[in-house]
């Protein structure tokens, strides 16, 4: 038991040892190299070096590159003249590569035959002929090297012209679909197959791509063109093969009453044939729909008709049909019959003159070593364990002298349990051990064979990449020849119509551009004209609105009796008049002409009101009067409500402040306030007619300042606000920019 779990833990230990170990040592090495022809010994220039999944070089005229890359990777070698190759960086050793010429390639390999050979190398006269030689070569080494078969296959392609028949088209890409199913490339198959039918619809090409998509698991899209060739006049042959593709897919979901309908179609039909190996092999698989559906005396007539026809054919089709019958029965786990199916398929092969070459090699999955390893199963899952070995020994060493791993591995792996079974746990732990031994070899066998179908998918991508390019470059010829003579008939028709267009966009675009230049001018004018008229009409409406406000003065001195005063006052108002005069035309004035009036203006005031406030006006000398401007009689209506509803209803002597600050060189901030009765309390002493009219000054003073912003830009700001928290009082300040 100790010795068995050292042996476990040695198994896990290792693997993870030399994991490790390999990742500590993939390091970066500078690689250096060579590619030449391998019949002269030429050097190879502009050949690309690339590093899957890193950096990539060029070589040099005389064929040498250098690459710093990482050891474990492979280096990608292509070039026009020759095959990609692929080659594993085990170390900083010299690389010398040796290719074969494509042109060399055309001749046919030695295992063709002379007549053949002769044929591949005789200088063609015509595309026809090129293209049968391409493809007699083809198919000759298509058996024996697929790989290779897809380089002339890609020949015969390009050899073909655009307006050549679609029907050559149609064969080359039926035999390059068979290279694929036979390198078990089924994705490419199916894109071949379907490519070959779209070039000429063939009913043996439909039945390939139907049994492909069968073997990829795709069973609607098999099901579906088993169906169309149905509709389809088929020969003998072709129904029945139709009809037994459809009961496999229905086989496949347990459609078992209408897979055995097709089953039994497919058979009468090889039966009226002769066909003994299709007789047999639909027999067998009528008993297993008979035996699920639990028929088990009809499935029996079934497979006994099976194997009295199997008499009748070649050796690997007899053994198996027996071992398909065997695997039925495993599934019922029904082992004595599977022993039975089994055994007769083991002495077909044995009693066979070819069993030597049949118990290395599996024909059609059956072997020697295979039977021999699912004998001993069998016996084994019927606890018959002394009987079970010998089948299982003698599957091992047959496996092992075939050098088969995987069937070796499997034997062994049921010995030892078979011999723990029965006791023999010294033989149990050899068994096992040697099993361990297998099971490295086998991951060393699988690994291989993973980088093996790697280097293949990307050998096999690059010719099919190519093949495409070929097809998409014929697909544009052909269109491109369809499209030339029409275009040559309208080229003169769509040069005038396209040139009358063009002139007319032109035109209309011109047209537009001057229509817009023009509209946008007008109403540029007409804005203008309008701010301007809007602001003529303001100032009219000022300078009568002051002028009444002052006479409302002058009558409220004559009424008290006081012609000293209203004089005074009179004096006073015509100077100020004929300031306001001069500027009425005017959208602005200089801040030193405004201070002037606006100091006239607040003495006026005072005059008439001298009991209700003081004033103060505060400028700051900082300011450059002369260099600013300001509308004129802007400030004169907040002065006016100041006095007219602030303070001239305060019960003692306000006061009015009026202030110019410098903000900065291109801002003077104005601020007007006063200690008046405030906004709200002076609107409780309206009457009701002034409630409903809002002040003239006031709406003129904010159409003004909207208008001139619009013109000027926002050169003027004004905000209104109460100067103490109780509401009394009321402050005005106001920004002015210069122009």
């Amino acid at each position: 038991m100790k010795l068995l779990l050292k042996t476990l833990l040695l198994c896990w230990f290792v693997p993870c040892l030399l994991q490790a170990q390999e990742n500590t040592t993939r390091k970066k090495v500078m690689v250096k190299g060579s590619i030449r022809y391998q019949q002269s010994s030429e050097g190879i220039g502009n050949v690309l070096i690339t590093e899957i999944g890193g950096t990539s070089v060029y070589s040099n005229f005389s064929g040498d590159f250098a690459i710093y890359c990482t050891v474990g990777n492979e280096l990608e070698i292509s070039h026009d003249s020759f095959e990609t190759r692929y080659v594993l960086i085990k170390n900083n050793d010299r690389i010398k590569v040796e290719v074969q010429r494509e042109d060399d390639i055309n001749k046919a390999p030695e295992n063709i035959s002379k007549p053949v050979q002769k044929m591949a190398l005789s200088k063609t006269k015509s595309t026809g002929d090129s293209y049968r030689n391409f493809m007699t070569s083809a198919r000759d080494i298509f058996p024996n090297n697929p790989e290779k078969s897809i380089v002339f296959i890609e020949k015969a392609l390009a050899s073909l012209q655009f307006k050549d028949s679609p029907i050559e088209q149609s064969k080359a890409y039926d035999l390059l679909g068979d290279v694929y199913v036979k390198l078990q490339q089924l994705d490419l198959a199916i894109n071949s197959y379907k490519t070959s039918i779209s070039q000429n619809a063939s009913s043996p090409i439909e039945l390939k791509l139907a049994r492909v998509y069968w073997e990829s698991g795709r069973r609607e899209e098999s099901s579906e063109r088993y169906n169309l060739l149905l509709k389809k006049e088929l020969t003998p042959t072709q129904k029945m093969l139709v009809q037994e593709g459809l009961g496999d897919n229905l086989l496949e979901i347990s459609e078992l009453r209408k897979a055995e309908g097709y089953y039994e179609k497919s058979l009468s039909i090889a039966k009226s044939l002769k066909n003994n190996q299709y007789v047999a092999s639909l027999s067998s698989k009528i008993g297993v729909c008979k035996d699920n559906l639990g028929n088990p005396s009809e499935a029996k007539l079934y497979f006994d008709a099976s194997v009295a026809s199997a008499e009748r054919i070649n050796t690997p089709q007899r053994a198996k049909v027996s071992n398909t019958i065997a695997d039925h029965y495993k599934g019922q786990e029904n082992f004595d019959k599977e022993i039975q199916f089994r055994s007769q398929a083991l002495e077909v092969l044995i009693n066979n003159d070819e069993s030597t070459d049949l118990s290395a090699v599996p024909v059609e999955g059956v072997s020697v070593s295979s039977l021999n390893l699912d004998l001993g199963k069998a016996y084994a899952n019927k606890k018959a364990y002394d009987k079970a070995i010998p089948f299982l020994e003698k599957s091992k060493s047959v496996a092992k002298a075939a050098k088969n791993t995987s069937v070796e591995k499997n034997a062994v792996a049921n010995l030892s349990d078979a011999y723990k079974n029965i006791g023999d746990y010294k033989k149990a732990l050899a068994s096992y051990q040697e099993y361990v031994l297998l099971v490295d070899a086998l991951y060393k066998e699988k690994e291989s064979e993973i980088k093996a179908a790697i280097s293949l998918g990307k050998d096999l991508t690059n010719k099919q990449n190519r093949i495409n390019s070929l097809e998409k470059d014929r697909e544009l010829a052909v269109s491109q020849y369809n499209l030339y003579a029409k275009e040559q008939e309208l080229t003169v028709e769509n040069y005038k119509r396209q040139s009358i267009i063009i002139y007319g966009l032109i035109a209309g675009l011109l047209l537009l551009l001057l229509s817009l230049f023009f509209m946008y001018r007008s109403n540029n004018q007409r804005k203008l004209s309008n701010n301007l008229l809007a602001l003529k009409s303001l100032r009219s409406q000022m300078n009568p609105h002051f002028i009444f406000n002052a006479l409302n003065s002058v009558n409220s001195f004559i009424a008290q009796n006081n012609e000293r005063a209203a004089n005074r006052y009179l004096t006073e108002f015509s100077k100020l008049m004929r300031n306001v005069l001069n500027n009425s035309e005017k959208d602005f004035i200089l801040l030193a002409d405004e201070i002037e009036l606006l100091e006239l203006y607040l003495r006026l005031e005072h005059q008439r009101f001298e009991d209700k406030f003081d004033y103060k006006l505060t400028i700051d000398p900082k300011i450059k009067t002369k260099e600013f401007q300001i509308p004129p009689m802007l400030l004169q209506p907040y002065i006016e409500n100041a006095v007219w509803h602030g303070l001239r209803y305060k019960k003692e002597s306000g006061e009015l402040l009026v202030s110019m600050i410098q903000k900065d060189e291109s801002t003077v901030k104005i601020v007007i306030s006063d200690n008046g009765i405030g906004r709200s309390n002076s609107k409780l002493l309206k009457t009701s007619n002034q409630k409903k009219q809002e002040s003239k000054g006031m709406n003129n003073i904010k159409q003004r300042i909207a208008i001139l912003n619009d013109m000027y830009g926002d050169t003027i700001r004004v905000s209104v606000s109460n100067l103490l928290e109780d509401g009394t009082g009321t402050k005005v300040v106001l920004l002015l920019k210069k122009n």
